[in-house]
């Protein structure tokens, strides 16, 4: 039951961060602070049930449309189970959400913005990305670890 908690807890936190931050969480150019949490399936398994769900909602809520809404949340699902299944590994684990939301991502936002180069919208992606998950995730990574029979 712990787990499940914290599972919907993490949709939650998830959808609730990209809805305070909806000016940076949709588009071409996106800094979505909810990405910080993705770094969590390293200490929290169910953490990657919580990710996708949470991705899942928001994206519907967000009105991208099918292409954000199905390949995002499976691009997310991914990417935590990576995080998830690699996570003793030193790189891995803090690479996948932000190579493969930059990649995948990338693709389908193409179709809907007019970016002169695919590669200019995945180093975008990339760029956010990286900075949500390693400045933000990154230490609230050390800090659950350290207090982790407090939190969550």
């Amino acid at each position: 039951m712990r787990q499940l908690t914290r599972a919907a807890i993490i949709a939650a936190l998830y959808i609730a961060l990209v809805f305070a931050f909806q000016f940076a969480s949709f588009g071409p150019i996106q800094l979505r602070v909810a990405e910080a949490l993705t770094l969590l399936p390293m200490i929290y398994p169910e953490a990657v049930a919580g990710i996708y769900v949470g991705t899942l909602l928001a994206n519907i809520l967000g009105g991208m449309g099918p292409w954000d809404i199905f390949g995002g949340s499976l691009v997310s699902l991914l990417a935590a189970y990576i995080t998830y299944r690699y996570r003793r590994h030193p790189v891995i684990p803090y690479a996948s959400p932000i190579v493969l939301n930059a990649l995948l991502v990338s693709l389908y936002l193409r179709l809907f913005f007019e970016v002169p180069s695919y590669w200019l919208l995945v180093l975008s992606i990339g760029l956010g990305q990286s900075v949500v998950v390693l400045g933000l995730g990154l230490p609230l990574l050390h800090f659950l670890k350290k207090h982790q029979d407090r939190f969550l």
